[in-house]
C-alpha cells in the first residue's frame, strides 16, 4: 500500500517541509499528506508545488482541511476553489473534510438537508476539476456513525463524494472496522491510522485538546500497541490503498518510522 505521513504530526515543532520530506523519503514513506494551513502557507513560494515533491521521489496524496459548509454557497464555493487551486499546484485529486461541525444526533433535519446540499455542490465543483471531496469518518460531524455515514453518502449521492475511513473513530463509535471497512469499501479514498491504549482516553482526540502543544498526550499509542487489532485490520486492505499514519503524540519520527516498518511488514508484535 501506499503509505504517507501527515505534516499534521508536526504542527508544534520547527521544521521546514525539505527536512520533513527528506526525512519521509529516507525512511521509506511513499507520500505526505498536507495539511491545510501548510500548503496555504507554502503558496507563496513557487518552490513547492507537485514537481518539487516528485523530484523528491515522494508525492502529495492528500490536502486535508475543513471546507466550511455552514457558509453562505458564494464563500463556501470561494474557499472550494482556493483548496482546488492547492491541490492542482501539489498534483493531489483528494481534498479531506469533515462533515459539518455537529454530531448526527445533534443536527435538525433542517441543518443536515442544508449540509447535504452544500456538499453535493462542493462535489460537483471539485468533480468538474477531477478532484474528490473526501469526508473524514469522525465524532462531532455528520460521519460519527456508519449509520449516519452511509446515509450522508446516499443523500449526496454523487461520484466526487468519498470517505477517509479513519480507523479509530469508526471503532470508537461503536462499530467493529472491519465490518464498517467492507459496506463503506466502495467509498474510501484514504485511510487514517492511529491507536489509542483504551476508550477511556479517547478524549485526547478532541479537537481542542489534540491541536493545542499544551494537550494531554496521554494514551496515545504506536500502533501495535493499542487497543485496536491492526494486524488482523489490515490484512483487508488492498495493496494499493492510500494510508496516512496520523500521529499526535511526542517522539514523532520514533514512532512514524516504527509504526511504518510495521505496516509495510504487516507484523504488529511489540
Amino acid at each position: 500500500m501506499k503509505l504517507s505521513i501527515c505534516t499534521i504530526s508536526f504542527r508544534h515543532h520547527l521544521l521546514s517541509i525539505d527536512h520533513i520530506a527528506d526525512w519521509a523519503k529516507e525512511h521509506h514513506f511513499d507520500g505526505i499528506e498536507l495539511w491545510g494551513i501548510h500548503a496555504k502557507n507554502l503558496a507563496d513560494d513557487p518552490k513547492y508545488r507537485a514537481e518539487w515533491i516528485r523530484e523528491k521521489g515522494l508525492y502529495i496524496s492528500m490536502i486535508s482541511d475543513y471546507l466550511p459548509l455552514e457558509l453562505e454557497t458564494e464563500q463556501m464555493l470561494e474557499e472550494t476553489m482556493k483548496l482546488s487551486k492547492l491541490a492542482k499546484r501539489w498534483g493531489t485529486s483528494k481534498i479531506r473534510t469533515f462533515a459539518g461541525k455537529k454530531g448526527s444526533a445533534d443536527t435538525s433535519p433542517e441543518e443536515r438537508v442544508k449540509l447535504v446540499n452544500a456538499l453535493r455542490r462542493v462535489c460537483c465543483y471539485l468533480d468538474a476539476e477531477g478532484q474528490q471531496a473526501v469526508v473524514e469518518t469522525h465524532p462531532g460531524t455528520l460521519t460519527d456513525s456508519l449509520a449516519s455515514t452511509i446515509q450522508l453518502l446516499e443523500e449526496v449521492d454523487h461520484p466526487a463524494l468519498k470517505v477517509n475511513f479513519d480507523v479509530l473513530h469508526i471503532w470508537e463509535s461503536g462499530a467493529d472496522p472491519a465490518e464498517a471497512f467492507t459496506r463503506l469499501q466502495p467509498y474510501i479514498a484514504h485511510l487514517h491510522l492511529k491507536n489509542i491504549t483504551s476508550r477511556d482516553h479517547l478524549n485526547v482526540f478532541a479537537p481542542h485538546n489534540v491541536y493545542a502543544a499544551a494537550g494531554s498526550r496521554k494514551g496515545m499509542t504506536p500502533l501495535g500497541k493499542g487497543a485496536i487489532d491492526y494486524e488482523e485490520f489490515l490484512c483487508l486492505v488492498s495493496r494499493n490503498a492510500e494510508v496516512s499514519l496520523e500521529w499526535f503524540g511526542p517522539n514523532v519520527k520514533e514512532v512514524l518510522e516504527m509504526d511504518g516498518a510495521m505496516v509495510r511488514e504487516g507484523v504488529f508484535a511489540v
